[in-house]
């Protein structure tokens, strides 16, 4: 397992092994995944649209049955495992599950009520939450009258109101307004430093997921690519700073990208949206000989911005740049 070594059995929440799942059509969705998240972290689990992270994680927490493999919930095999176990998950789906005609705090206690959480512990609960995820003054408002942001973080209250150990949350930020999005990162932020809870938070908005994950799990094409730190991954995979260049007669990218290849050093250069990006060790030392060389194929620069590797950077490294539908 990738990035996975040094702690005891007794630290894992949730272990994968040889996971597989190929579905009737001949779709191979998850192939031989196997991984280990450990009791307390947040695990970011990425990948593109298609890469087999919602068949993973309906494989992980019981609601889609393996083609082999299995999985292990603290240290149990889901398919076996007590009732106790089974209720220690909280799920966060991507797709916004509501009761339109219950109110906020109604909709916290029905589902506090399918775990048998005590009617007066899960009205307190209920209430904790609504003010964590600033949805006190909605308490008694109909789910169908919320916005959609107010709908997304009452199913985020919703997978917590039964204290799990584990939560999984499914793109818990997508489509929120920064506001919102603040409110669900920080309460993670908390849950995990306040609670220990074990987090399985998967998105696209790597930032996010560079904020808030102690490690991150990468897969594509249903196979484990890497699995490390943000910090990590960011020094390991696509190495370097991030150079964009815009000329003022984009005509002379091609030429300008053939002679920035050439430069000692340089890893990569693209173009996207009309920009060249170029990656390189230290590349603003290299700033005199990039300019040089530019000026020698005739290309005079509008604009030029320097970054470091993000999160996005490797992502796109190990994925590629196709559009996944």
């Amino acid at each position: 397992m990738l990035g996975d070594g040094g702690f005891a059995p007794g630290d894992v929440a949730i272990e994968t092994k040889d996971l597989t799942k190929r579905y009737p059509n001949g779709v191979l969705a998850v192939d031989g995944l196997g991984l280990r998240v450990r009791r307390g972290e947040v695990f970011g689990f990425l990948g593109p649209n298609g890469a087999g992270k919602t068949t993973s994680i309906k494989m992980m927490v019981g609601l889609l049955k393996p083609t082999s493999g299995h999985v292990l919930i603290q240290g149990e095999r889901i398919e076996a495992a007590s009732k106790r176990v089974k209720k220690s998950i909280g799920v966060c789906p991507q797709d916004i599950v509501v009761w339109n005609r219950l109110t906020c705090k109604e909709n916290l206690l029905v589902v506090a009520d399918m775990y048998e959480v005590p009617r007066k512990v899960a009205g307190e609960r209920a209430e904790e939450l609504l003010e964590n995820l600033r949805l006190t003054e909605k308490r008694n408002a109909l789910a169908a009258t919320l916005s959609g942001g107010m709908k997304r973080r009452l199913n985020v209250a919703m997978a917590l109101i039964h204290n799990p150990e584990v939560v999984v949350l499914d793109e818990p930020t997508a489509g929120l307004d920064p506001q919102s999005r603040l409110v669900v990162t920080e309460h993670i932020r908390e849950l995990k430093e306040t609670r220990r809870l074990t987090v399985i938070l998967t998105t696209h908005e790597m930032e996010v997921a560079d904020q808030l994950s102690d490690r991150v799990a990468i897969i594509d094409h249903g196979k484990l690519l890497v699995l490390d730190t943000p910090e990590n991954l960011k020094d390991r995979v696509g190495k370097g700073d991030v150079m964009e260049i815009a000329l003022y007669d984009e005509a002379k990218n091609k030429s300008a990208r053939e002679a920035l290849e050439s430069l000692e050093g340089v890893q990569e250069v693209n173009e996207v949206r009309g920009r060249i990006v170029l990656r390189a060790l230290d590349a603003a030392s290299r700033f005199p000989r990039i300019f040089a060389l530019l000026e020698g194929v005739g290309a005079r620069v509008s604009d030029v911005s320097l970054r470091r590797n993000s999160l996005e950077d490797v992502f796109i490294t190990l994925t590629g740049r196709g559009l996944r539908e």
